[in-house]
Protein backbone atom coordinates (compact mmCIF):
# COMPACT_ATOMS: atom_id res chain seq x y z
CA UNK A 1 0.00 0.00 0.00
CA UNK A 2 2.82 2.36 0.95
CA UNK A 3 4.58 1.46 -2.31
CA UNK A 4 1.50 2.36 -4.38
CA UNK A 5 1.12 5.65 -2.54
CA UNK A 6 4.80 6.48 -3.15
CA UNK A 7 4.45 5.56 -6.86
CA UNK A 8 1.49 7.92 -7.22
CA UNK A 9 3.44 10.75 -5.59
CA UNK A 10 6.39 10.17 -7.94
CA UNK A 11 4.08 9.96 -11.00
CA UNK A 12 2.21 13.18 -10.24
CA UNK A 13 5.44 14.88 -9.25
CA UNK A 14 6.98 14.04 -12.61
CA UNK A 15 3.78 15.14 -14.36
CA UNK A 16 3.73 18.50 -12.63
CA UNK A 17 7.46 18.91 -13.25
CA UNK A 18 6.99 18.31 -16.98
CA UNK A 19 4.09 20.79 -17.03
CA UNK A 20 6.27 23.30 -15.20
CA UNK A 21 9.07 22.87 -17.70
CA UNK A 22 6.62 23.31 -20.60
CA UNK A 23 5.08 26.36 -18.96
CA UNK A 24 8.56 27.82 -18.42
CA UNK A 25 9.38 27.29 -22.08
CA UNK A 26 6.10 28.89 -23.20
CA UNK A 27 6.30 31.87 -20.87
CA UNK A 28 10.03 32.52 -20.83
CA UNK A 29 11.99 30.84 -23.61
CA UNK A 30 9.30 31.14 -26.36
CA UNK A 31 7.57 34.30 -25.14
CA UNK A 32 9.18 36.33 -27.93
CA UNK A 33 7.74 33.94 -30.49
CA UNK A 34 4.17 34.21 -29.29
CA UNK A 35 4.29 37.92 -28.55
CA UNK A 36 5.64 38.63 -32.03
CA UNK A 37 3.06 36.28 -33.55
CA UNK A 38 0.24 38.02 -31.69
CA UNK A 39 1.55 41.44 -32.69
CA UNK A 40 1.79 40.38 -36.32
CA UNK A 41 -1.80 39.12 -36.25
CA UNK A 42 -3.03 42.27 -34.52
CA UNK A 43 -1.23 44.52 -36.99
CA UNK A 44 -2.63 42.56 -39.92
CA UNK A 45 -6.14 42.72 -38.50
CA UNK A 46 -5.80 46.44 -37.82
CA UNK A 47 -4.62 47.08 -41.36
CA UNK A 48 -7.65 45.32 -42.77
CA UNK A 49 -10.20 47.18 -40.64
CA UNK A 50 -8.50 50.59 -41.02
CA UNK A 51 -11.07 53.00 -42.41
CA UNK A 52 -9.72 56.52 -42.83
CA UNK A 53 -12.28 58.98 -44.15
CA UNK A 54 -12.16 59.82 -47.85
CA UNK A 55 -11.58 63.22 -49.49
CA UNK A 56 -13.80 64.37 -52.32
CA UNK A 57 -13.63 67.02 -55.05
CA UNK A 58 -16.69 68.13 -56.99
CA UNK A 59 -17.67 69.26 -60.49
CA UNK A 60 -20.17 71.63 -62.09
CA UNK A 61 -23.00 69.14 -61.43
CA UNK A 62 -22.07 68.74 -57.74
CA UNK A 63 -20.92 65.17 -58.24
CA UNK A 64 -18.63 63.72 -55.56
CA UNK A 65 -15.26 62.64 -56.94
CA UNK A 66 -12.89 60.58 -54.77
CA UNK A 67 -9.37 62.00 -54.64
CA UNK A 68 -8.06 60.31 -51.47
CA UNK A 69 -9.27 56.80 -50.67
CA UNK A 70 -8.24 53.60 -48.87
CA UNK A 71 -7.10 50.67 -50.96
CA UNK A 72 -5.67 47.21 -50.34
CA UNK A 73 -2.15 46.70 -51.69
CA UNK A 74 -0.21 43.43 -51.98
CA UNK A 75 2.67 42.95 -49.56
CA UNK A 76 5.52 40.45 -49.60
CA UNK A 77 6.89 39.34 -46.25
CA UNK A 78 9.11 36.68 -44.74
CA UNK A 79 8.93 34.47 -41.65
CA UNK A 80 12.70 34.03 -41.10
CA UNK A 81 12.14 31.31 -38.47
CA UNK A 82 10.78 29.05 -41.23
CA UNK A 83 13.64 29.65 -43.69
CA UNK A 84 16.19 26.82 -43.65
CA UNK A 85 18.78 28.36 -46.00
CA UNK A 86 18.67 32.18 -45.95
CA UNK A 87 21.50 32.54 -48.50
CA UNK A 88 19.84 30.29 -51.08
CA UNK A 89 16.42 31.90 -50.49
CA UNK A 90 17.95 35.35 -50.90
CA UNK A 91 19.64 34.31 -54.14
CA UNK A 92 16.33 33.18 -55.64
CA UNK A 93 14.24 36.01 -54.20
CA UNK A 94 16.42 39.11 -54.66
CA UNK A 95 15.81 39.62 -58.43
CA UNK A 96 12.03 39.61 -57.89
CA UNK A 97 11.84 42.12 -55.05
CA UNK A 98 14.79 44.31 -56.08
CA UNK A 99 16.88 43.84 -52.93
CA UNK A 100 20.65 43.47 -52.90
CA UNK A 101 21.32 39.77 -52.30
CA UNK A 102 23.67 40.07 -49.31
CA UNK A 103 21.37 42.54 -47.55
CA UNK A 104 18.40 40.25 -48.11
CA UNK A 105 20.31 37.23 -46.82
CA UNK A 106 21.18 39.08 -43.62
CA UNK A 107 17.54 40.14 -43.17
CA UNK A 108 16.34 36.54 -43.55
CA UNK A 109 19.02 35.07 -41.29
CA UNK A 110 17.16 35.60 -38.01
CA UNK A 111 15.82 32.27 -36.62
CA UNK A 112 13.83 33.99 -33.87
CA UNK A 113 11.90 36.37 -36.15
CA UNK A 114 8.37 35.65 -37.25
CA UNK A 115 7.84 38.65 -39.50
CA UNK A 116 9.97 40.77 -41.85
CA UNK A 117 8.25 43.06 -44.34
CA UNK A 118 10.04 42.94 -47.70
CA UNK A 119 7.77 44.90 -50.09
CA UNK A 120 5.02 47.15 -48.78
CA UNK A 121 3.26 47.89 -52.09
CA UNK A 122 4.14 45.00 -54.35
CA UNK A 123 3.17 44.83 -57.99
CA UNK A 124 0.90 42.09 -59.27
CA UNK A 125 3.83 40.79 -61.30
CA UNK A 126 5.94 40.47 -58.14
CA UNK A 127 3.14 38.62 -56.36
CA UNK A 128 2.80 36.22 -59.29
CA UNK A 129 6.55 35.49 -59.31
CA UNK A 130 6.58 34.90 -55.54
CA UNK A 131 3.85 32.30 -55.96
CA UNK A 132 5.75 30.66 -58.80
CA UNK A 133 8.95 30.48 -56.72
CA UNK A 134 7.05 28.89 -53.82
CA UNK A 135 9.85 29.55 -51.33
CA UNK A 136 9.47 28.35 -47.76
CA UNK A 137 8.96 31.20 -45.32
CA UNK A 138 8.09 33.77 -48.04
CA UNK A 139 4.46 34.89 -48.22
CA UNK A 140 2.13 37.41 -49.82
CA UNK A 141 -0.85 39.15 -48.26
CA UNK A 142 -2.75 42.43 -48.49
CA UNK A 143 -2.63 45.56 -46.34
CA UNK A 144 -4.55 48.82 -46.55
CA UNK A 145 -2.90 52.09 -47.55
CA UNK A 146 -3.97 55.59 -48.53
CA UNK A 147 -4.31 55.91 -52.30
CA UNK A 148 -4.57 58.99 -54.50
CA UNK A 149 -6.13 57.92 -57.81
CA UNK A 150 -5.24 61.15 -59.65
CA UNK A 151 -1.58 61.05 -58.57
CA UNK A 152 -0.07 64.58 -58.72
CA UNK A 153 -3.42 66.34 -59.11
CA UNK A 154 -3.69 68.96 -56.34
CA UNK A 155 -1.07 67.08 -54.31
CA UNK A 156 0.13 70.12 -52.34
CA UNK A 157 -3.42 70.97 -51.31
CA UNK A 158 -4.27 67.37 -50.34
CA UNK A 159 -1.00 66.45 -48.63
CA UNK A 160 -0.54 62.75 -47.85
CA UNK A 161 -0.63 60.07 -45.17
CA UNK A 162 2.80 58.92 -44.09
CA UNK A 163 5.43 58.80 -41.37
CA UNK A 164 8.30 61.11 -40.44
CA UNK A 165 10.72 61.70 -37.56
CA UNK A 166 7.90 62.85 -35.27
CA UNK A 167 5.25 60.33 -36.38
CA UNK A 168 6.08 56.64 -36.19
CA UNK A 169 2.55 55.59 -37.18
CA UNK A 170 0.94 56.73 -40.46
CA UNK A 171 -0.75 60.10 -40.03
CA UNK A 172 -1.83 63.06 -42.14
CA UNK A 173 1.15 65.11 -43.26
CA UNK A 174 0.69 68.43 -45.06
CA UNK A 175 -2.44 69.87 -46.60
CA UNK A 176 -5.96 68.62 -46.00
CA UNK A 177 -4.70 65.26 -44.71
CA UNK A 178 -2.87 67.12 -41.94
CA UNK A 179 -5.51 69.73 -41.15
CA UNK A 180 -8.36 67.21 -40.86
CA UNK A 181 -6.34 64.25 -39.59
CA UNK A 182 -8.40 63.77 -36.42
CA UNK A 183 -11.71 63.71 -38.31
CA UNK A 184 -10.34 61.51 -41.09
CA UNK A 185 -8.98 58.98 -38.58
CA UNK A 186 -12.48 58.66 -37.15
CA UNK A 187 -13.80 57.86 -40.63
CA UNK A 188 -15.33 61.25 -41.45
CA UNK A 189 -15.26 62.20 -45.12
CA UNK A 190 -14.07 65.65 -46.20
CA UNK A 191 -15.77 67.39 -49.12
CA UNK A 192 -13.85 70.18 -50.88
CA UNK A 193 -14.86 73.05 -53.14
CA UNK A 194 -12.21 72.10 -55.70
CA UNK A 195 -13.71 71.34 -59.12
CA UNK A 196 -11.78 68.35 -60.45
CA UNK A 197 -12.28 69.36 -64.09
CA UNK A 198 -11.08 72.91 -63.48
CA UNK A 199 -8.19 71.62 -61.39
CA UNK A 200 -7.06 69.28 -64.17
CA UNK A 201 -7.27 72.05 -66.78
CA UNK A 202 -5.42 74.49 -64.52
CA UNK A 203 -2.60 71.99 -64.01
CA UNK A 204 -2.42 71.25 -67.73
CA UNK A 205 -2.16 74.96 -68.62
CA UNK A 206 0.41 75.66 -65.89
CA UNK A 207 2.62 72.70 -66.84
CA UNK A 208 2.62 73.75 -70.50
CA UNK A 209 3.42 77.33 -69.51
CA UNK A 210 6.36 76.27 -67.35
CA UNK A 211 7.68 73.93 -70.02
CA UNK A 212 7.34 76.40 -72.88
CA UNK A 213 9.18 79.22 -71.11
CA UNK A 214 11.63 77.04 -69.15
CA UNK A 215 10.41 78.48 -65.86
CA UNK A 216 11.34 77.17 -62.42
CA UNK A 217 7.73 76.82 -61.38
CA UNK A 218 4.43 78.60 -61.00
CA UNK A 219 1.05 78.88 -59.30
CA UNK A 220 -2.53 79.02 -60.55
CA UNK A 221 -5.62 79.73 -58.43
CA UNK A 222 -9.29 80.12 -59.41
CA UNK A 223 -11.69 81.66 -56.89
CA UNK A 224 -15.41 82.35 -56.81
CA UNK A 225 -15.53 86.00 -55.65
CA UNK A 226 -19.07 86.13 -54.26
CA UNK A 227 -18.43 83.31 -51.79
CA UNK A 228 -14.66 83.01 -51.43
CA UNK A 229 -14.69 79.38 -52.63
CA UNK A 230 -11.45 78.11 -54.12
CA UNK A 231 -12.33 76.23 -57.31
CA UNK A 232 -8.78 75.25 -58.27
CA UNK A 233 -5.34 75.62 -56.70
CA UNK A 234 -2.09 74.25 -58.05
CA UNK A 235 1.62 74.95 -57.95
CA UNK A 236 4.53 73.32 -59.72
CA UNK A 237 6.83 71.50 -59.15
CA UNK A 238 4.67 69.15 -57.11
CA UNK A 239 4.76 65.42 -56.28
CA UNK A 240 2.85 62.14 -56.36
CA UNK A 241 1.51 61.48 -52.85
CA UNK A 242 1.39 57.73 -53.59
CA UNK A 243 5.21 57.74 -53.71
CA UNK A 244 6.00 60.79 -51.60
CA UNK A 245 9.28 59.30 -50.38
CA UNK A 246 10.81 59.76 -53.84
CA UNK A 247 10.30 63.54 -53.84
CA UNK A 248 12.17 66.42 -52.15
CA UNK A 249 10.49 67.86 -49.07
CA UNK A 250 10.30 71.33 -50.65
CA UNK A 251 7.74 69.96 -53.14
CA UNK A 252 5.34 69.19 -50.29
CA UNK A 253 4.90 72.88 -49.43
CA UNK A 254 2.01 74.79 -50.98
CA UNK A 255 3.39 77.96 -52.64
CA UNK A 256 -0.14 79.26 -53.22
CA UNK A 257 -0.42 79.97 -49.49
CA UNK A 258 3.17 79.65 -48.21
CA UNK A 259 5.21 81.65 -50.75
CA UNK A 260 5.61 85.43 -50.58
CA UNK A 261 6.91 87.53 -53.44
CA UNK A 262 6.96 91.08 -54.80
CA UNK A 263 3.93 91.14 -57.12
CA UNK A 264 4.89 94.00 -59.44
CA UNK A 265 2.41 96.03 -61.45
CA UNK A 266 -0.70 94.05 -60.52
CA UNK A 267 -0.59 96.18 -57.37
CA UNK A 268 -1.35 99.28 -59.45
CA UNK A 269 -4.94 98.06 -59.50
CA UNK A 270 -5.04 98.17 -55.69
CA UNK A 271 -3.49 101.65 -55.72
CA UNK A 272 -6.15 102.89 -58.15
CA UNK A 273 -8.92 101.30 -56.08
CA UNK A 274 -7.64 103.11 -52.97
CA UNK A 275 -7.50 106.47 -54.77
CA UNK A 276 -10.94 106.18 -56.33
CA UNK A 277 -12.57 105.06 -53.09
CA UNK A 278 -10.92 107.81 -51.04
CA UNK A 279 -11.93 110.46 -53.59
CA UNK A 280 -8.29 111.36 -54.23
CA UNK A 281 -8.85 111.29 -58.01
CA UNK A 282 -11.21 110.05 -60.73
CA UNK A 283 -10.54 107.88 -63.78
CA UNK A 284 -10.23 111.10 -65.82
CA UNK A 285 -7.76 112.90 -63.53
CA UNK A 286 -4.79 114.15 -65.56
CA UNK A 287 -1.14 113.31 -64.86
CA UNK A 288 1.79 114.69 -66.85
CA UNK A 289 4.48 112.01 -67.14
CA UNK A 290 8.09 113.07 -67.63
CA UNK A 291 9.34 109.48 -67.68
CA UNK A 292 10.94 109.50 -64.22
CA UNK A 293 10.57 110.71 -60.65
CA UNK A 294 13.27 111.04 -57.97
CA UNK A 295 12.54 110.48 -54.27
CA UNK A 296 15.02 110.18 -51.40
CA UNK A 297 17.85 110.23 -53.90
CA UNK A 298 16.49 107.29 -55.91
CA UNK A 299 15.04 107.58 -59.41
CA UNK A 300 12.00 105.62 -60.56
CA UNK A 301 11.49 105.11 -64.30
CA UNK A 302 8.79 103.45 -66.35
CA UNK A 303 9.30 99.81 -67.28
CA UNK A 304 9.83 100.75 -70.96
CA UNK A 305 11.76 103.95 -70.07
CA UNK A 306 9.23 106.04 -71.99
CA UNK A 307 7.69 109.40 -71.04
CA UNK A 308 3.95 109.40 -71.78
CA UNK A 309 3.24 113.10 -71.30
CA UNK A 310 -0.37 114.08 -70.55
CA UNK A 311 -2.35 110.96 -69.60
CA UNK A 312 -5.36 110.05 -67.43
CA UNK A 313 -5.54 107.78 -64.40
CA UNK A 314 -7.20 105.15 -66.61
CA UNK A 315 -4.31 105.35 -69.08
CA UNK A 316 -1.84 104.92 -66.22
CA UNK A 317 -3.38 101.48 -65.61
CA UNK A 318 -3.76 100.70 -69.32
CA UNK A 319 -0.07 101.37 -70.02
CA UNK A 320 1.18 100.27 -66.59
CA UNK A 321 3.01 103.54 -65.95
CA UNK A 322 5.21 103.35 -62.85
CA UNK A 323 5.50 107.09 -62.43
CA UNK A 324 1.73 107.34 -62.73
CA UNK A 325 1.31 104.89 -59.84
CA UNK A 326 3.71 107.04 -57.79
CA UNK A 327 1.58 110.08 -58.62
CA UNK A 328 -1.59 108.24 -57.60
CA UNK A 329 -0.10 107.24 -54.23
CA UNK A 330 1.02 110.81 -53.57
CA UNK A 331 -2.54 112.03 -54.18
CA UNK A 332 -3.92 109.44 -51.75
CA UNK A 333 -1.38 110.18 -49.02
CA UNK A 334 0.86 107.72 -47.21
CA UNK A 335 -1.41 107.04 -44.23
CA UNK A 336 -4.54 106.44 -46.32
CA UNK A 337 -2.61 104.32 -48.79
CA UNK A 338 -1.30 102.09 -46.00
CA UNK A 339 -4.81 101.90 -44.51
CA UNK A 340 -6.13 100.50 -47.80
CA UNK A 341 -3.33 97.94 -48.03
CA UNK A 342 -4.35 96.79 -44.57
CA UNK A 343 -8.05 96.75 -45.53
CA UNK A 344 -7.29 94.54 -48.51
CA UNK A 345 -5.61 92.13 -46.07
CA UNK A 346 -1.98 92.27 -47.19
CA UNK A 347 -0.55 92.20 -43.66
CA UNK A 348 -2.77 89.47 -42.23
CA UNK A 349 -3.60 85.84 -42.82
CA UNK A 350 -6.57 85.18 -45.07
CA UNK A 351 -7.39 82.34 -42.65
CA UNK A 352 -8.02 79.96 -45.50
CA UNK A 353 -8.73 76.48 -44.14
CA UNK A 354 -5.35 75.04 -45.09
CA UNK A 355 -2.40 74.57 -42.72
CA UNK A 356 0.67 76.76 -42.29
CA UNK A 357 -0.40 79.84 -44.25
CA UNK A 358 2.25 82.57 -44.58
CA UNK A 359 1.43 86.26 -44.11
CA UNK A 360 2.28 89.02 -46.58
CA UNK A 361 5.05 91.48 -45.76
CA UNK A 362 4.57 95.24 -45.43
CA UNK A 363 7.83 95.56 -43.51
CA UNK A 364 8.93 98.92 -45.02
CA UNK A 365 5.95 100.61 -43.40
CA UNK A 366 6.61 99.15 -39.95
CA UNK A 367 9.57 101.51 -39.53
CA UNK A 368 8.99 104.91 -37.98
CA UNK A 369 11.26 106.41 -40.61
CA UNK A 370 9.42 104.93 -43.63
CA UNK A 371 10.38 107.08 -46.61
CA UNK A 372 8.53 108.48 -49.58
CA UNK A 373 10.39 106.06 -51.83
CA UNK A 374 9.01 103.10 -49.83
CA UNK A 375 5.41 104.17 -50.43
CA UNK A 376 6.14 105.07 -54.05
CA UNK A 377 7.57 101.66 -54.97
CA UNK A 378 4.80 99.86 -53.08
CA UNK A 379 2.29 101.67 -55.33
CA UNK A 380 3.56 99.56 -58.26
CA UNK A 381 4.31 96.39 -56.31
CA UNK A 382 7.96 96.60 -55.30
CA UNK A 383 9.39 96.56 -51.78
CA UNK A 384 6.36 94.74 -50.36
CA UNK A 385 5.50 91.06 -50.59
CA UNK A 386 2.23 89.15 -50.87
CA UNK A 387 1.10 85.54 -51.06
CA UNK A 388 -0.76 84.36 -54.17
CA UNK A 389 -3.82 83.57 -52.02
CA UNK A 390 -3.69 87.05 -50.45
CA UNK A 391 -3.40 88.70 -53.85
CA UNK A 392 -6.26 86.83 -55.51
CA UNK A 393 -8.46 87.36 -52.46
CA UNK A 394 -7.89 91.13 -52.72
CA UNK A 395 -8.88 91.07 -56.40
CA UNK A 396 -11.91 88.97 -55.50
CA UNK A 397 -13.00 91.81 -53.24
CA UNK A 398 -12.94 94.09 -56.30
CA UNK A 399 -14.91 91.48 -58.27
CA UNK A 400 -17.39 91.20 -55.37
CA UNK A 401 -18.51 94.82 -55.28
CA UNK A 402 -15.76 95.86 -52.86
CA UNK A 403 -16.49 93.22 -50.18
CA UNK A 404 -13.63 91.01 -48.96
CA UNK A 405 -14.58 87.37 -48.33
CA UNK A 406 -12.78 84.64 -46.42
CA UNK A 407 -11.36 82.08 -48.86
CA UNK A 408 -12.16 78.43 -48.14
CA UNK A 409 -11.85 74.92 -49.57
CA UNK A 410 -14.11 72.94 -47.21
CA UNK A 411 -17.45 72.61 -49.02
CA UNK A 412 -19.29 72.21 -45.71
CA UNK A 413 -18.49 75.81 -44.73
CA UNK A 414 -20.67 78.85 -45.37
CA UNK A 415 -19.40 82.05 -47.07
CA UNK A 416 -18.02 84.54 -44.55
CA UNK A 417 -17.71 88.29 -45.06
CA UNK A 418 -14.52 89.82 -43.66
CA UNK A 419 -15.25 93.51 -44.35
CA UNK A 420 -16.08 96.05 -47.00
CA UNK A 421 -12.88 97.43 -48.52
CA UNK A 422 -14.09 99.92 -51.13
CA UNK A 423 -17.45 101.29 -52.21
CA UNK A 424 -19.54 99.79 -54.97
CA UNK A 425 -18.97 102.88 -57.13
CA UNK A 426 -15.18 102.74 -56.76
CA UNK A 427 -15.33 99.02 -57.44
CA UNK A 428 -17.29 99.62 -60.65
CA UNK A 429 -14.75 102.20 -61.82
CA UNK A 430 -11.75 99.96 -61.11
CA UNK A 431 -13.25 97.05 -63.07
CA UNK A 432 -13.91 99.36 -66.04
CA UNK A 433 -10.27 100.50 -65.91
CA UNK A 434 -9.05 96.88 -65.80
CA UNK A 435 -11.36 96.03 -68.69
CA UNK A 436 -9.98 98.97 -70.67
CA UNK A 437 -6.46 97.69 -70.03
CA UNK A 438 -7.45 94.32 -71.51
CA UNK A 439 -9.05 95.96 -74.55
CA UNK A 440 -5.99 98.13 -75.23
CA UNK A 441 -3.53 95.25 -74.97
CA UNK A 442 -5.83 92.83 -76.89
CA UNK A 443 -3.91 89.73 -75.72
CA UNK A 444 -6.60 88.53 -73.27
CA UNK A 445 -9.63 89.71 -75.27
CA UNK A 446 -12.38 87.08 -75.71
CA UNK A 447 -15.11 87.82 -78.28
CA UNK A 448 -18.54 88.59 -76.79
CA UNK A 449 -17.24 88.69 -73.21
CA UNK A 450 -16.10 91.55 -71.02
CA UNK A 451 -12.78 90.53 -69.45
CA UNK A 452 -10.86 92.61 -66.89
CA UNK A 453 -7.31 92.03 -65.69
CA UNK A 454 -3.84 93.34 -64.92
CA UNK A 455 -0.32 92.07 -65.52
CA UNK A 456 2.69 92.21 -63.24
CA UNK A 457 6.34 91.76 -64.23
CA UNK A 458 8.40 91.91 -61.05
CA UNK A 459 12.17 91.70 -60.76
CA UNK A 460 13.36 89.25 -58.14
CA UNK A 461 15.30 90.89 -55.26
CA UNK A 462 18.95 90.04 -54.71
CA UNK A 463 19.01 89.17 -51.02
CA UNK A 464 22.81 88.88 -50.91
CA UNK A 465 23.97 92.02 -52.70
CA UNK A 466 20.83 94.13 -52.40
CA UNK A 467 18.87 95.60 -55.29
CA UNK A 468 17.37 93.31 -57.92
CA UNK A 469 18.52 90.43 -60.12
CA UNK A 470 17.89 90.11 -63.85
CA UNK A 471 15.27 87.41 -63.23
CA UNK A 472 11.52 87.98 -63.15
CA UNK A 473 8.23 86.69 -61.78
CA UNK A 474 5.22 87.14 -64.05
CA UNK A 475 1.71 87.50 -62.64
CA UNK A 476 -1.70 88.01 -64.18
CA UNK A 477 -4.89 88.44 -62.19
CA UNK A 478 -8.18 88.78 -64.05
CA UNK A 479 -11.92 88.26 -63.80
CA UNK A 480 -14.89 87.54 -66.06
CA UNK A 481 -17.52 88.35 -67.08
CA UNK A 482 -16.81 91.93 -66.01
CA UNK A 483 -20.53 92.79 -65.80
CA UNK A 484 -21.08 90.11 -63.12
CA UNK A 485 -17.81 88.31 -62.26
CA UNK A 486 -18.27 84.58 -61.76
CA UNK A 487 -14.59 83.83 -61.14
CA UNK A 488 -11.20 85.42 -60.56
CA UNK A 489 -8.03 83.68 -61.75
CA UNK A 490 -4.38 84.23 -60.85
CA UNK A 491 -1.44 82.84 -62.80
CA UNK A 492 2.12 83.27 -61.54
CA UNK A 493 5.23 82.13 -63.40
CA UNK A 494 8.64 81.96 -61.70
CA UNK A 495 11.81 82.88 -63.61
CA UNK A 496 10.71 82.34 -67.22
CA UNK A 497 13.22 82.81 -70.04
CA UNK A 498 11.46 85.95 -71.37
CA UNK A 499 10.98 89.30 -69.66
CA UNK A 500 7.41 90.42 -70.35
CA UNK A 501 4.34 88.89 -68.71
CA UNK A 502 2.32 89.79 -71.80
CA UNK A 503 4.08 86.95 -73.61
CA UNK A 504 3.55 84.27 -70.95
CA UNK A 505 0.81 84.46 -68.30
CA UNK A 506 -1.60 86.65 -70.30
CA UNK A 507 -2.12 84.19 -73.19
CA UNK A 508 -2.36 81.40 -70.61
CA UNK A 509 -5.04 83.39 -68.75
CA UNK A 510 -7.01 83.77 -71.98
CA UNK A 511 -6.85 80.01 -72.60
CA UNK A 512 -8.01 79.34 -69.05
CA UNK A 513 -10.87 81.85 -69.20
CA UNK A 514 -12.16 80.42 -72.48
CA UNK A 515 -12.24 76.97 -70.88
CA UNK A 516 -14.05 78.19 -67.74
CA UNK A 517 -16.66 80.14 -69.71
CA UNK A 518 -17.44 77.07 -71.83
CA UNK A 519 -17.30 74.62 -68.93
CA UNK A 520 -19.70 76.60 -66.75
CA UNK A 521 -21.78 77.65 -69.77
CA UNK A 522 -21.59 81.31 -68.78
CA UNK A 523 -23.55 83.45 -71.24
CA UNK A 524 -21.84 86.35 -73.08
CA UNK A 525 -22.17 89.84 -71.61
CA UNK A 526 -20.88 91.78 -74.62
CA UNK A 527 -23.16 91.21 -77.60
Amino acid sequence: MAFRFLALIVFFGLLYASLGVKLYRLQIEQSFYYVEKAQARNEAALAHVLKRGQIFFTDRNDNRIQVAINRDFPIIYAVPKEIKDPAETASLLAPTIGWEEERLSNALNNPQSLFRLLIDRASEDQVRKIKELSLGGIYTDYTRHRFYPFQNLSSQLLGFVGINEEQAAPTGLYGIEKLHNAALVEGKDIHLTIDRTLQAEAEFILLNLISRFEAEGGTLIIQEPKTGKILAMTSKPDFDPNTYGRWPIKNFLNPAIQYIYEPGSVMKTITMAAGLDSGSFTPETIFVDNGSVTLNGKTIKNWDEKAYGRITITQILERSVNTGAVFAESKIGHKKFLDYLLKFGFSESTNIDLPDETIGNLKPFARKDARDIDFATAAFGQGIAVTPIGLINAFSAIANGGVLMKPYVNAEKEPQVIRRVISGEANHQVIEMMESAVEKAQVAVIPYYRVAGKTGTAQIPDFNKGGYTDQFIHTYVGLAPASDPKFVALIKLDKPNVQLAGMTVVPAFKELVQFILNYYRIPPDKL
